[in-house]
């Protein structure tokens, strides 16, 4: 049985698709059928079971799958124990990011990694449902680190870095009869329409649990993915926004306030699983994330 056979393995398993999962480890996707042809050959029984939709795991399949991601950790860690004796990491960090962090320019934070640790190869990736994605993708293996930010409670089997806390301000239009105000109750804001994030995205996670807690109605008009899309939809007039104010200091013909009688605390972290310890890669970016946030 060879590591390699056992990488092809676990990403077939995790992916639920030969074609993701050849992607996912740079091959063709024969390379990976027939690896794990040869694999079950060795073992003398089927590990997948393969149908119109996706692949399934068999009951010797979800047997091996945790000792398969047992030997591939301790591989990497000998790898990574070699890696630093030598003076250099190697290996791949799959990172997810929130689109708009405002706390970390992404792409310096990223360039400064790779200068500092050009072996390593980077994969970033977003989630089409924002922080909600990113911890799933975690849980699944399919990441080894994310930027995400909301409040918990997080599911178990996450292991977070609290990094910063930003706080969601209220942004209307600059001729909106709030504009003149600094501070608003948040009962001043029932029937007022907002441009806000899908269900899923930490900001509306913190949005929905104030408007919920204060018993106020919380209309959202216009979902967006990005807070400068959200920005440019209320310069525009199509709705006020709560966002965080961390990412509001450029923010033109708009005016911000803060909501002086709710939770909006929008906590920013890294997270990864706790289920295996994190690779030396991950946790020189874990290190590198504490010394830009300071430096800011």
């Amino acid at each position: 049985m060879e590591l390699r056979q056992l990488e092809y393995f676990v990403a077939v398993a995790e992916e639920a698709n030969f074609t993701r999962a050849a992607a996912r480890v740079h091959v063709v996707q024969s390379a990976v059928s027939t690896t794990i042809k040869n694999l079950e050959r060795e073992l003398g029984t089927p590990l997948l079971e393969r149908t119109p939709k996706r692949v399934l795991l068999t009951d010797a399949g979800a047997a091996l799958l945790p000792r398969a991601h047992a030997a591939l950790d301790a591989a990497r860690e000998g790898a990574d124990a070699v890696a630093e004796v030598r003076g250099g990491l190697r290996g791949t960090l799959r990172l997810g990011a929130i689109a708009t962090v405002g706390l970390i320019d992404l792409p310096v934070f990223l360039g400064e990694y790779h200068r500092r640790h050009p072996g390593v190869f980077l994969q970033t990736s977003t989630a089409p449902s924002g922080s909600q994605g990113l911890v799933e993708a975690l849980l699944e293996r399919r990441l080894d680190l994310a930027f995400v930010s909301g409040p918990g409670p997080h599911p178990s089997g996450l292991a977070l870095t609290d990094l910063a806390t930003s706080v969601l301000d209220l942004v209307v239009p600059a001729g909106h009869p709030l504009a003149k105000r600094r501070t608003v109750s948040i009962t001043e804001l029932t029937g007022l329409e907002f441009v806000d994030f899908p269900v899923g995205y930490s900001n509306r996670t913190v949005a929905d649990r104030a408007f919920d807690a204060a018993s106020v109605p919380h209309h959202v008009a216009i979902e967006i993915t990005d807070i400068t899309t959200g920005v440019a939809c209320v310069q525009n007039g199509l709705g006020v926004a709560l966002l965080p104010r961390v990412a509001l200091a450029k923010a033109q013909d708009v005016a911000t306030l803060t909501v002086n009688d709710a939770d909006l605390a929008w906590p920013f972290s890294l997270a990864a699983p706790s289920d295996r310890p994190p690779a030396a890669a991950t946790r020189a970016m874990i290190a590198m994330a504490h010394e830009f946030l300071w430096r800011g």
